[in-house]
């Protein structure tokens, strides 16, 4: 063509204007445009087929990345989600998380029969230690009512003895006992 456009050997990137931002950022930068042939607009500088709106940029007006232009043609998003999603397999993951929810399902209900289980032992000890209380009171008095019929018993024996020795001492010949042998 004439020599009015000048090649460069290199293209560097091109800002691309964002809103409420006076600076462009990284993500704000183009891609390389794609390597055509010496054919250009000669109204608007641009190769021909190749506008600002069209995928040929990578970063967006809004400064987020779009990944349906890539300048070779790939679509690097599109390309790491298939790898990822190749690559990640969630049932293992899936199994394990059904594995550990069940395991948690039992710990819980054994853990619960477990505070049953506890609940029960104590209110039986607590009836085991009312029952030992009332039992060591009911031996206790029964105690005292031993001592009292032996002091009693001591008493009316020595009292008839002193009363009726002669029958005292048959009875003890007839039916001995054993603290006066």
């Amino acid at each position: 063509m004439s020599g009015s456009f000048q090649t460069a050997a290199y293209s560097m990137p091109m800002a691309v204007p964002s809103k409420g931002s006076q600076y462009p950022t990284y993500s704000q930068y183009s891609s390389s445009p794609p390597e055509c042939d010496d054919t250009m607009s000669s109204a608007s500088g641009v190769p021909s087929g190749y506008s600002a709106t069209s995928a040929g940029y990578i970063g967006s007006s809004s400064g987020d990345y779009e990944s349906t232009g890539s300048a070779s043609g790939v679509d690097f998003q599109e390309y790491m989600q298939e790898r990822f999603s190749n690559s990640f397999d969630p049932i293992p993951l899936d199994r394990s998380m059904a594995v550990q929810a069940q395991t948690s399902g039992k710990l819980n209900a054994k853990h619960r029969e477990l505070m049953e289980l506890q609940k029960q032992a104590q209110a039986r000890l607590a009836r085991t230690r009312e029952r030992f209380s009332e039992g060591m009171r009911d031996a206790r008095e029964v105690r005292n009512d031993l001592e009292w019929t032996q002091k009693k018993v001591s008493s009316l024996n020595a009292k008839a003895a002193r009363k009726h020795p002669k029958e005292h001492a048959k009875a003890r010949q007839r039916f001995p006992s054993p603290e006066y042998n």
